[in-house]
């Protein structure tokens, strides 16, 4: 049986249960119930998991060392779910102590399996968005690395602080403006719609993308940031009418 075909009570009397052994695994130094939630076929299952390690690693001091030492024990094994869920617990951590669990995305960066890659995305979203400058300054080692999947994941995972605070990490995307590989590029272009649409960030963004040397790709990024008005249009903070209207009056798009 899965997690959400559990009631509403049973639910969290599971996650409460997921957290008391996980508790007791990190106290008496031994991985079952970590090797048995974070493998789990079910993604709430592991979810809950990680989120339970993050609780117990910023309420008791006494025992992250414990649970740094179980997710470095862990994120050597072979199943791509345990390597995926040590990610996400170190991104919990992350949000509040990002240098102790740096090395997980310096290593799952570089994963074989797009779950684990996906995870780093993941974490490097919530962490930004809470703890951005230790992320951002990590990101920017990244930046330019000769792999293209590596720069277009770096790219995807500054998307969250964006939202709410562009100026942070549009110097990071300018960088990647002439980028030699489409798919960054397109990755680029989405991001910037991304960020465009939430209060106070379209006036930002524009601003800022105008005065950018590829004008082809910020006219592509301006047609993007008109779509994203219309297909997000239960969230952005302006009307795809009022999106033009000010960008036109900007002269960024006729």
């Amino acid at each position: 049986m899965g997690f959400y075909d559990l009631d509403k009570d049973s639910r969290a009397s599971l996650v409460a249960e997921i957290q008391n052994a996980l508790f007791v695994d990190t106290s008496n130094g031994v991985l079952e119930s970590y090797q048995t939630y974070f493998s789990d076929e079910d993604t709430y299952i592991r979810k809950s998991a990680y989120l339970a390690v993050g609780r117990i690693y910023h309420s008791d001091v006494l025992l992250r060392v414990g649970v740094h030492t179980s997710l470095n024990s862990l994120f050597s094994s072979t199943n791509a779910k345990i390597r995926q869920t040590v990610v996400n617990a170190a991104g919990e951590i992350g949000i509040h102590d990002f240098e102790i669990v740096q090395h997980f995305f310096d290593k799952g960066l570089f994963d074989e399996h797009h779950s684990v890659r996906n995870a780093v995305i993941g974490s490097m979203k919530k962490m930004g968005q809470k703890n951005p400058h230790p992320v951002i300054n990590w990101s920017q080692k990244y930046l330019h690395h000769p792999d293209k999947e590596i720069r277009r994941e770096i790219c995807h995972g500054i998307e969250l602080r964006g939202r709410t605070h562009p100026e942070d990490i549009l110097p990071l995307l300018e960088q990647l403006q002439n980028d030699a590989t489409k798919r960054v590029r397109w990755t680029l272009v989405h991001v910037i719609g991304q960020i465009a649409y939430k209060r106070g960030c379209l006036e930002k963004v524009t601003q800022t993308i105008r005065h950018w040397e590829n004008q082809k790709l910020v006219a592509d990024a301006f047609e993007e940031i008109v779509d994203v008005h219309h297909r997000y249009r239960n969230f952005s903070y302006y009307t795809q009418a009022e999106a033009i209207e000010y960008l036109k009056a900007q002269g960024v798009v006729s």
